[in-house]
């Protein structure tokens, strides 16, 4: 199962060149992995963002906490970006960590599988988007037994749910609620944008209302015009206040939940990357006392 390995930071696996980044849209060392997934039977790129410090030898016994985050292209780079917006997630986790506002931590982007990316990010089937052989209740398997222990290797990560987050935006955020379902315990920090609840019949939604192992921490966004028709545009947020509801009923209180209303935001990588510093500092944030 592997994979020629590259950085954007001019780093190549295994040599040691300048970590000066060429590529002005990246901060930090990026490294790419091309991946083969068996379970998929296809390749993607895993992005792997490596916090500052991480080659210092001071911390060569130091293991980082992690997050996994799908639709990884959209999260580093412009050039690689839906539209050539991306979540600014390397300049934004860079920053939070030097300012001592979130610890060190590893992210890594899991791009989406191309063509298949609806199918992988779908549990159940659905009739809009039209899916009739879903294949989501194969990606925990995939991110769990292929993904994780591939990095495991390769990368000084901590174990346990306290130091393992999940996340992504519209099906991505779906998938990943999902995955946190139907493998409890494992993630520990979950960030949902403008989940697409409404998928399969809001399937995930009454499922959900049954489940009690909620993560620790969980962010939950939505913006007021994600549809662009005020009907919609109010049964999207409806679906995020319902899945509140649900948490809450399930024990999760405000301090492990924090939900964000976004008036006026709409469905897009300028909003989810606005609001990854907040995400970021709930998520990840050092406890005050």
């Amino acid at each position: 199962m592997l994979m020629e390995e590259i950085t954007q930071s001019g780093i190549v696996a295994g040599a040691e060149t300048s970590r000066a980044s060429p590529n002005p849209s990246v901060v930090g060392d990026l490294i790419l992995h091309e991946f083969h997934s068996r379970i998929f039977r296809n390749a993607r790129m895993l992005r792997v963002w490596l916090p500052p410090g991480y080659h210092d030898p001071e911390n060569k016994d130091r293991h980082y906490p992690v997050f996994y985050l799908n639709d990884g292209q959209n999260l580093f780079d412009r050039a690689t970006a839906f539209a050539g917006v991306e979540w600014q997630a390397d300049e934004t986790a860079d920053r939070l960590i030097r300012e001592d506002k979130i610890p060190p931590l590893i992210i890594v982007g899991i791009d989406h599988a191309q063509k298949d990316r609806v199918k992988e990010y779908l549990p159940y089937r659905s009739f809009n988007p039209p899916v009739l052989r879903p294949q989501g209740k194969r990606y925990p398997d995939f991110l769990i037994n292929e993904v994780m222990p591939f990095l495991y290797l390769r990368y000084r990560i901590a174990r346990g749910p306290e130091n393992t987050g999940l996340g992504g935006s519209s099906l991505g955020a779906l998938i990943s609620l999902y995955t946190v379902m139907d493998r409890p315990a494992i993630f520990g920090r979950l960030l949902l944008e403008s989940p697409s609840l409404f998928v399969s019949n809001r399937l995930l939604l009454k499922y959900s209302r049954a489940f009690r192992q909620w993560p620790e921490k969980i962010f939950l966004a939505i913006g007021t015009r994600e549809a662009g028709r005020p009907d919609r545009d109010e049964q999207v947020v409806d679906d995020v206040r319902e899945l509140e509801h649900i948490a809450r009923r399930a024990g999760v209180k405000e301090d492990r939940l924090l939900v964000k209303i976004d008036n006026g935001a709409t469905h897009s990588e300028a909003e989810w990357a606005k609001r990854l510093p907040e995400a970021l500092t709930f998520l990840f944030g050092k406890r005050e006392d």
